[in-house]
């Protein structure tokens, strides 16, 4: 076996047949694990997140998003049994060591060359274990390790007015803010909300933010953004709400379709918030909080997030 850091990958496997993944991030919550992949091609990555969720025992669910792939994962070990075409791909093996998150990729041919020389290069990787290499018809076997991250999503909601402002926009800027600061943003998702609202701006929506963080600078993320929204909301309502790690809890998914198909109260919001022991907070008001709250419920759920619920 053979430990090499991505540099080293590159400057070895200069061939025409690798293709450097972009990112890997990898999120702990438990013993479950959720990985991020940002894949070198787009559409025709699709046959590799089929392989790897029909063939994985350790992956409980997996989606694509343009050339990012989301694995929900959980620690052990589970060997493939390989065979061309039909077991072509998959991850063997997940476990969470100090710091550190190794998850070790098999894979037959071109998919074995992915399993460690391809995701070896990409951004966020420290080093990968190389087993056998791939390639030709030969099985390719390796583990990426990565940094141990956790997921913080935050809900936002009223940064605007009904003369100025967006508030998905808004959110997405300061989201790429933090990124410029370091912090990885993952996502941005709009939530429809209840349209007949009297108290929206005009099309009612709410953001929920994700983003992949160190434990240590959680804080640090929160308080930066609650800074940033000071500085930059144009109303006096703003709140955001702030979900930790990877489940999100039946009674908050039930809250945001409640606040989808009708009116819901800033003490109701309150009430499901204490209740989950999630964290609401005012930035500039606390009107803000009712579709904060709502985003987090369904920030994993992009259909059913922007369903308009058309109920008087």
């Amino acid at each position: 076996m053979e430990i090499l850091k991505p540099e080293q990958l590159k400057e070895k496997f200069n061939d025409p047949w690798v293709a450097p993944y972009e990112k890997i991030l990898t999120m702990v919550d438990g013993d479950k694990v959720e990985i991020v992949e940002y894949h070198p091609c787009i559409s025709g990555s699709h046959w590799l997140l089929n392989q790897y969720r029909n063939n994985s025992e350790l992956i409980d669910s997996a989606y694509r998003d343009g050339n990012k792939h989301v694995y929900s994962c959980h620690v052990g070990c589970a060997p493939l049994d390989l065979k061309a075409s039909f077991n072509a791909a998959g991850i063997d093996e997940i476990v969470i060591d100090g710091d550190e998150v190794k998850v070790t990729h098999a894979g037959l041919a071109g998919a074995g060359v992915g399993a460690g020389m391809c995701r070896g290069m990409g951004e966020g990787v420290k080093y990968v274990e190389l087993e056998k290499i791939g390639g030709g018809s030969k099985p390719g076997k390796a583990t990426v390790v990565t940094p141990k991250l956790e997921k913080v999503v935050i809900g936002i909601d009223d940064t605007d007015t009904k003369e100025e402002g967006a508030t998905w926009t808004m959110a997405h800027n300061v989201g790429m803010e933090l990124k410029s600061e370091g912090f990885e943003y993952i996502d941005h998702i709009i939530v429809q909300l209840y349209p007949h609202n009297p108290h929206k701006t005009q099309n009612c929506v709410s953001i929920a933010l994700t983003f992949a963080v160190e434990s240590e600078r959680k804080e640090e993320l929160i308080n930066k953004l609650v800074e940033i929204l000071k500085r930059d909301s144009l109303s006096d309502k703003t709140a955001i709400a702030i979900l930790e790690g990877l489940d999100i809890p039946e009674k908050l998914r039930e809250y945001s379709i409640a606040t989808k198909s009708g009116m819901m109260t800033v003490e109701k919001a309150e009430e499901v918030a204490k209740e989950l022991n999630i964290p609401l907070i005012a930035v500039t008001g606390e009107q803000g909080k009712v579709g904060a709250l709502a985003a987090l419920g369904l920030y994993n759920d992009v259909e059913e997030a922007v369903k308009v619920y058309d109920k008087k």
